[in-house]
């Protein structure tokens, strides 16, 4: 039997269902795997007592501690963030909040590998850990992890530290693992590790129906994200702009959510463009399904599930080159990759709309993405560590 930690900062909850929903579905794949067992610790950082004023913080801070979450025991602890200090003193504190429960649960079931799915704070506090229970590490680098704080100067030196020290590392696509190579780890010891898709799911269904049911007329465009400057939704709305009778739906919440509502009302485009908010999960296939186009003008990805989630459903993606696009439109039936300037993606959403192509070939063209690939090729990942780190001390 191999026990299995995951260690993961991004990580769904009650308060926040969608976050890391992909870390979710890559540990309960793994989880299924024959001779498998997996232990999940998914902290949640919160700022100092006098600062977690506010329903978000106080939701977050009342979430239990252990729970049964989708089929897998989940242990939440807390540690605490201090703001404006940009992460620097986030590992140490999580390290500490974290030798208390895994100590304990390392004594009833001892675990053989330490898998943190996120570069930061993860990676440097599982590198300590796993030299205190004495067990192979291995960090997974998804996107802002490396493109953010792998850059930033509070914690760049924490997270090459971390590449130095862990037994294995992954990375979501080859652009991510070249990206990694660039600040400084050894490539060597890097593995392309791609998301899974749940094809049952995320499939095509009839658009026309959906877009009429739904009170669409004319074509629609789906963009997908949080609402904040590195997703790009400004420029799908400036796009949209310059396509007289095409409509685009935003879903996603976050802080730049007012000033996109302005930009609305300024473009005059009111009658054909709505944010959504925050949409679950589960909702997202018929979503997706019902687009002619998913586009995302986003600065910085790893490679975006929204990407392999569109296309499963037969909808092609306009975007930009930001990390492993090019793995996944690898020609015109899945959609164009253009500039980031809303120009170029007006351009790309009107080539697509023009000549159209056959969703069937469109889902096509993911159809070696899935979670039970996904879910093998870290199962023989994390086993290899374990192995060569038993051939090691033997």
């Amino acid at each position: 039997m191999l026990h299995v930690l995951t260690l993961s900062s991004l990580f769904p909850d009650s308060t926040r269902p969608n976050f890391g929903i992909f870390v979710e579905r890559q540990t309960a794949g793994l989880a299924r795997r024959e001779g498998v067992a997996v232990t999940v610790v998914a902290p949640i950082g919160l700022p100092a007592w006098p600062l977690r004023r506010g329903l978000r913080f106080a939701a977050m801070a009342a979430l239990p501690r252990e729970e049964i979450w989708r089929g897998l025991r989940v242990y939440r602890p807390r540690f605490t963030t201090v703001p404006g200090t940009k992460g620097r003193w986030h590992v140490r504190a999580l390290v500490a909040a974290l030798i208390p429960l895994l100590d304990r649960l390392h004594g009833e079931m001892p675990f053989d590998v330490i898998d943190a799915s996120f570069f930061f704070p993860d990676g440097p506090a599982a590198v300590a850990l796993g030299r205190r229970y004495g067990v192979p590490v291995s960090i997974k680098a998804r996107g802002a992890d490396i493109h953010l704080w792998g850059r930033e100067g509070a914690t760049a030196g924490q997270v090459l530290a971390a590449a130095r020290g862990a037994d294995g590392m992954l990375a979501v696509s080859g652009a991510m693992r070249d990206d990694m190579i660039a600040l400084g780890m050894r490539g060597e010891r890097i593995a392309v590790h791609h998301t899974g898709i749940d094809h049952d799911r995320f499939r095509p269904q009839d658009r026309s129906e959906a877009k009429r049911a739904a009170g669409v007329t004319g074509p629609l465009i789906v963009s997908l994200g949080a609402l904040i400057p590195r997703k790009g939704h400004d420029i799908v709305l400036d796009a949209v702009a310059r396509l007289p009778g095409v409509n685009v739906w935003i879903a996603g919440e976050g802080p730049e959510r007012a000033s996109l509502t302005a930009r609305i009302v300024s473009l005059g485009i009111g009658d054909r463009a709505r944010l959504l908010g925050g949409v679950a999960h589960d909702d997202m296939p018929h979503l997706l399904a019902m687009a002619d186009v998913m586009a995302l003008a986003s600065s910085s990805e790893g490679l975006a599930n929204a990407w392999v989630e569109a296309l499963a459903c037969g909808t092609p993606i306009v975007v930009t080159g930001a990390g492993g696009a090019g793995e996944v439109v690898t020609g015109p039936t899945a959609g164009r990759i253009v500039a980031r300037d809303a120009a170029a993606f007006a351009a790309g959403i009107a080539a697509v709309l023009a000549d159209a192509p056959d969703p069937a070939a469109v889902r096509a063209s993911v159809e070696n993405f899935s979670w039970d690939t996904n879910a093998a090729t870290l199962h023989a990942h994390l086993a290899g560590l374990v192995a060569r780190r038993q051939a090691s001390s033997g």
